[in-house]
């Protein structure tokens, strides 16, 4: 016969405890009028003259970065607690790997380029 488990709805990730509090509305609520505003903003300070020309990456770059961290905070609920030591060494790996690839895409490309007979 089969087993029947009771506890299905009840299953939880390592490291999240039971009566871990959960994320509320005003939390999403608050994540996602910030992301909105990182967004406006970046498309405010890309299509006018707010920024000095050459300052417009940089400033592109800043807001992407504040988006990442709005995502991770509000959306991810990664925090800075012992109990996100695993999610935050779980990130920090995978940016790792990112990073690891596209080095390596990019030396790989780059060497190719430069051992290819001029045309």
């Amino acid at each position: 016969m089969t087993e029947r488990h009771e506890h299905v709805f009840d299953d939880r990730t390592p490291g999240v405890e039971e009566n871990e509090p959960t994320a509320s509305v005003l939390s999403y609520t608050v994540g996602l009028a910030l992301a909105i505003i990182a967004t406006i903003a970046s498309f405010v300070v890309s299509q006018t003259n707010l920024l000095w020309p050459p300052g417009i990456p940089v400033g592109l770059i800043v807001l992407a970065f504040a988006q990442i961290g709005v995502h991770l905070v509000f959306f991810l609920h990664l925090g800075s607690g012992p109990e996100s030591t695993n999610n935050i060494l779980a990130l920090a790996f995978g940016i790792l790997i990112v990073f690891l690839v596209i080095t390596g895409s990019i030396w790989i490309i780059a060497n190719l380029n430069s051992n290819m007979t001029p045309m």
